[in-house]
């Protein structure tokens, strides 16, 4: 017999899989009989075998001021998550209406401001914002989208409830291990996939080239995924999606403005571009609009999208609405352009730009995690509880120093997966990002990126300080 799952406890965090010691959760009853099913030292063998798939298939990562090699394999455990219809329902509705309600917000900062000047989100806020983009006021994208393309971080915590983490509306990563890590459970457990009804996650690249043809009324228009080249971190996934939907990876010497269009040099000649899915960030797309040193951008490029001549996917500019500090107004905004209560809530957050909240966050510090308004990757993060006295008054010198660069938020009790660890399985915690596409209509992709940090009692689910992925399995 197999390895025993009665001893797997939750310790008193909310896990997906189990409601309590040797009480499994109702979807996941069969999962779990089947793993301990398997004779001894089986699955054992077939994470090995998971890894050496994911090893062949080259699923790579990178990690900048690394000193052991830039590329990792990115790590995968073969427990997976399980996210009922029920909740699956009610994260697609809720995603739905955030992504409409922040590309209204983003069209509003840019145009009229009416949200400012009814005094629904501080002006200052915004305009001290770095992702605040003056080159893109007035501008008018494609059908009046900014965003098409977003990764929305969800966390589940005690309560049972999920909440949103953070907003990814600039160019968010991950897709590519969610398409891959279906891949490989499939190899891995094919009869798993006959018992069970989940939601297939392959037609993402379909539905993202179909997102992307909405941006041009031509009616084949030439679309490509410009990259910053082989030594940015998500790499791999340009190049994978690149090939998934059949069009070019470009770096910008690939590109030219000529005559107010882009065009695409090819070993045939000059080919017109209509339609770039960029995965470069704003300040860097162009050296005549944004930083002049750029040299992953393409000169005239801004001018050119301006006129109507190409589409930009994201749009310049979506980054003011991921924001740390922006993401605190979510709420407000759902309520001011759609006239609706959010269906999923934001985590409770703290302003250290507020003088009461920053007051409350210098005397709370050993209770709270601090971010930096403008980081990704979990750099720029103080999580109080684990901090030493001196990494907290570093903290708190940096937050009075800057205080609108930080925000807080309580210390969650991130739910948690089983997860394999040399024969046993052990909790860990994870969250949730799924990926919304916005082209003529909004679409949620059926699962995400389930992160989980592999260290134990880490919160910290990011790739790049220690944590992997499982797969997201959303039944029917």
């Amino acid at each position: 017999m197999g390895m025993s799952f009665s001893q797997y406890d939750p310790e008193g965090f909310y896990d997906e899989l189990y409601e309590e010691k040797g009480q499994p959760r109702p979807g996941s009853t069969l999962l779990l009989k089947k793993f301990a099913s398997l004779p001894e030292g089986e699955l054992r063998k077939r994470q090995e075998a998971a890894e050496r798939v994911i090893l062949n298939m080259g699923m790579t990562f990178g990690i900048y001021g690394n000193d052991n090699g830039h590329e990792q394999i990115f790590p995968f455990d073969i427990v997976p998550r399980i996210v009922t219809a029920s909740d699956w329902e009610r994260i697609d509705s809720g995603l739905c209406q955030r992504i409409r309600a922040l590309n209204l917000f983003i069209d509003d900062v840019y145009h009229d401001q009416k949200i400012l000047r009814d005094g629904v989100i501080p002006s200052e806020l915004i305009y001290t914002s770095k992702s605040f983009l003056q080159p893109c006021m007035g501008l008018r994208p494609p059908r009046g989208i900014w965003c098409h393309i977003a990764g929305i971080d969800l966390v589940r915590i005690s309560d049972g409830q999920y909440y949103v983490l953070e907003d990814n509306t600039r160019c968010p990563s991950g897709v590519a291990y969610v398409l891959e890590a279906r891949q490989v459970m499939k190899r891995t457990f094919p009869e798993l996939f006959e018992a069970y009804r989940v939601r297939p996650v392959d037609g993402y690249p379909s539905q993202l080239l179909e997102t992307l043809r909405s941006l041009s009324e031509l009616p084949d228009p030439t679309i490509v995924i410009l990259t910053p080249g082989i030594f940015n971190s998500a790499y791999y996934e340009h190049s994978l999606l690149a090939q998934k939907m059949g069009v070019e990876l470009v770096e910008a010497n690939d590109l030219v403005v000529v005559d107010g269009f882009v065009h695409m040099r090819t070993t045939k000649g000059s080919q017109r571009v209509d339609i770039i899915y960029r995965r470069i960030n704003d300040e860097f797309l162009d050296p005549l609009a944004f930083r002049r040193d750029s040299l992953l951008g393409v000169p005239g490029l801004m001018e050119s999208y301006k006129k109507g001549r190409v589409a930009l996917a994201n749009s310049p500019g979506t980054g003011v609405s991921d924001d740390k500090a922006i993401y605190a107004y979510v709420p407000k905004m759902i309520n001011y352009y759609l006239a609706e209560e959010p269906i999923l809530p934001n985590v409770p957050t703290y302003l250290c730009s507020d003088r009461r909240d920053r007051t409350y966050v210098l005397e709370h510090l050993d209770q709270l995690v601090v971010k930096a308004t403008n980081e990704a990757g979990g750099y720029g993060m103080m999580i109080g509880s684990r901090a030493s006295k001196q990494e907290r008054e570093d903290c708190a010198r940096r937050i009075e120093a800057d205080p609108r660069n930080y925000i807080a938020q309580p210390t969650l009790a991130l739910s948690r997966v089983p997860t394999l660890v040399e024969d046993h399985l052990e909790g860990r915690h994870v969250d949730l990002r799924p990926y919304v596409l916005y082209g003529r209509d909004v679409s949620v992709l059926p699962g995400g990126m389930t992160r989980v940090a592999l260290r134990k009692g880490s919160l910290v689910v990011n790739s790049s300080q220690g944590g992997g992925n499982k797969d997201t399995w959303v039944l029917s």
